[in-house]
């Protein structure tokens, strides 16, 4: 009987201190688990933007995205977005060549591609936007422009975006559909010197886009043709592989495809996606 006793007590030491380590692991868990959660809190704020964003844009993007650089610094403050705007093909070779920059935003999937294919964007491009053609012509019209075949005129002073640039292939797929051919005074390198060059009154007449018509206000008038229909250009944004500030260009892109963003970008003529 005592060995017996004495062997149950043993066991029930054992219970006993098998318990204790149990409770005390326990206790050792919920610590650490614990000071995870605590340490995880200031990294969220570390979230936070800041910092310069650099974007390269299409030029028919200058208006829109120039107001929204300015809410994207009112929302973050101690952030600046700087821009650098121009033909999407240009703007492509410059990203593929190593200049740096954080975020691409291209007139056409086309000259995105040239991004894409070098490896140099994050992920897979977006289209945020959509944007159509319009012929800008002279306050009031003189020429009497009100179709895309009245381009072809004898005389009339025409100038198209070059044929590399969105805007250029956009004209030109819309004259194939309609089987028209042009020869232009000149070939522009991006669709803002197209419209310069009718603000100017260097020409009579340029094939832009609607956006581009809508922001030169009474500088030029837009004549609408239903050919443009068949050559409307899907715009696509994407991080860039190696981009400076990886985490403030998220929000940015995150504002342009936002509601907020959508709001401007519609409101300068463009169409959504």
């Amino acid at each position: 009987m005592t060995t017996r006793n004495a062997r149950r007590t043993l066991q029930m030491a054992g219970v006993g201190t098998a318990a204790l380590l149990a409770l005390s692991a326990c206790s050792s868990s919920d610590d650490s688990s614990s000071v995870k959660s605590d340490s995880s809190a200031p990294a969220s704020s570390s979230d936070k933007p800041s910092g310069t964003v650099t974007v390269f844009a299409a030029a028919s993007l200058k208006e829109s995205f120039t107001t929204l650089g300015k809410e994207f610094e009112a929302q973050h403050p101690g952030t600046k977005v700087t821009f650098s705007f121009g033909g999407s093909d240009s703007l492509a070779a410059s990203i593929t060549g190593g200049a740096p920059a954080d975020v691409f935003a291209a007139a056409s999937p086309k000259t995105m591609k040239i991004v894409t294919d070098a490896g140099d964007a994050s992920g897979t491009p977006a289209t945020f936007v959509r944007n159509q053609l319009e012929i800008a012509t002279l306050p009031g019209n003189p020429d009497k422009v009100s179709s895309l075949k009245d381009l072809t005129r004898s005389g009339l002073k025409v100038v198209l975006c070059d044929k590399e640039v969105p805007c250029g292939a956009a004209a030109q797929k819309a004259l194939d559909a309609s089987g028209l051919k042009l020869t232009p005074v000149s070939y522009e390198q991006d669709v803002k010197s197209a419209l310069t060059k009718v603000e100017l009154k260097e020409a009579d007449a340029a094939v832009v886009y609607k956006t581009d018509v809508k922001a030169a206000g009474d500088k030029v008038e837009g004549v609408e043709f239903p050919e443009s229909a068949k050559a409307v250009n899907d715009y696509p944004i994407t991080l860039l592989k190696d981009a400076p500030n990886a985490a403030a260009s998220k929000a940015f892109i995150a504002l342009v495809q936002s509601a907020e963003g959508q709001k401007v970008l519609t409101g300068a003529g463009f169409l959504k996606p």
